[in-house]
């Protein structure tokens, strides 16, 4: 696979950087968008190398000047960082009420004049770096054809209000976006340039300009459901009573295996058993009763409901190409279990059913048909038919040269 994760010491990212085992001391860094936040991450970045910045409005940095224009900011530097803002309109900042709005993407007119300008002053040798907030597959799709005279690396940083000087030190990893997420040689640039001065041990991510996007938009917004969660606790106890929301809080916090751990961060078949489910679905209840306002509970079921409905038009399109029967593998709600109480397979298999075919589970007798793999690093030990066609959404059964293995959910070009 072309997918390279790098989540791993500086010890064992050294052997790796053959050609490039020097630490790179005093580079030329231009650095566009010197403002609230890129002003302070430019600095510490000029602690060890030789920067300039530009910006629209006047900014007065500690350590590097500033230059008139970005043609000026743009000449013989090896790494150019783009850190302009990427705004909602003003109504959409979230300090007022917005859930009645209409739904609005950010506003890219700054980048990509940015880009445009930078462009007529660079060349091949020099990488860009940009490391504004946009959504999956801006890049690709708005971005990369502005900017054909460089090189281009999508770097979005993890940094916050009051504490950016820290953060640039002390990140919880470092975000690196290429075009077809491999390691390239413009890749271990950018990490080495980053050893100068980042936390020996920090974690990196490499993947595609849209894995990367996705990197850091979903991880403000799993920070925004955390949140949203623990506060829907305190309202419960305002409103039940005989409630300290820190016990509560406190317990989860502290449960460091399933809720705070890399447990259920695997993507694949929606949650089951006897438990998940019909809790969420009890709490749509309590939050109608309490009359808290609002129902979490009732987008994350419906959320559920809809993801097994998008995997079931998946499997029908692809009965319905090859004239093939739908198999699911995996009718309990977890491996190795009898019990079907919350099964996700089997609510994949209603809305199969929903929309005019037949489904058929965990057969004894292998058949040639179109098969979904419900159970995670399960193939239930089956021969499949030559000819057959493997839907897995864990994207772990490795490829048969009998059968068609699709990993959903791993929509790389030409990735097997």
């Amino acid at each position: 696979m072309v997918w390279w994760r790098i989540n791993f010491p500086f010890t064992t990212l050294n052997s790796l950087y053959k050609g490039l085992d020097r630490r790179i001391k005093n580079m030329n860094i231009g650095f566009i968008g010197v403002g609230k936040l890129g002003k302070d991450a430019a600095e510490v970045m000029a602690e060890k190398h030789n920067v300039i910045g530009y910006d629209v409005l006047d900014v007065q940095p500690e350590n590097f000047k500033m230059v008139p224009t970005i043609k000026d900011v743009c000449k013989d530097r090896e790494l150019i960082f783009v850190a302009v803002p990427t705004p909602h309109h003003v109504d959409y900042d979230g300090r007022y009420p917005t859930s009645h709005l209409p739904n609005k993407d950010f506003n890219y007119e700054i980048v990509k004049e940015v880009l445009v300008e930078v462009n007529k002053h660079i060349n091949k040798n020099q990488l860009i770096v940009l490391i504004s907030t946009v959504l999956p597959g801006t890049i690709r799709g708005e971005f990369i054809d502005l900017i054909p005279n460089g090189r281009f690396i999508y770097n979005p940083y993890l940094i916050a209000m009051g504490t950016v000087k820290w953060d640039m030190v002390n990140p919880e990893m470092i975000i690196i976006g290429t075009e077809d997420g491999s390691k390239t040689g413009d890749a271990k640039l950018l990490l080495e340039f980053y050893k100068t001065f980042i936390t020996e041990g920090t974690r990196y991510e490499l993947g595609t300009w849209d894995e990367a996007e996705g990197i850091k938009i979903f991880y403000n917004t799993f920070i925004s459901t955390k949140v949203a969660l623990v506060n829907m606790i305190q309202d419960v106890a305002e409103k039940s009573g005989n409630i300290n929301t820190d016990v509560i809080t406190g317990a989860l916090e502290r449960s460091t295996y399933r809720i705070l751990g890399p447990a259920y961060m695997k993507a694949g078949m929606g949650d089951g058993g006897g438990c998940h489910p019909r809790d969420n679905i009890a709490l749509r209840y309590m939050a109608d009763k309490l009359e808290l306002g609002y129902d979490i509970f009732d987008s994350i079921m419906l959320a559920r409901e809809v993801q097994a409905k998008n995997m079931a038009e998946r499997l029908v399109d692809l009965s319905n190409k090859s004239e093939l029967p739908i198999i699911i593998l995996g009718k309990s709600y977890k491996p190795d279990v009898d019990y079907i109480d919350g099964s996700s397979s089997i609510l994949v298999g209603h809305y199969v059913e929903e929309q005019g075919l037949s489904v058929q589970f965990d057969l004894t007798n292998p058949i040639k048909g179109v098969y979904l793999l419900g159970h995670m690093g399960k193939d239930h030990g089956y021969d499949f038919p030559e000819g057959s066609i493997v839907l897995d959404p864990w994207r772990s059964f490795k490829t048969n040269k009998n059968v068609e293995v699709i990993h959903y959910g791993n929509t790389r070009i030409n990735e097997k």
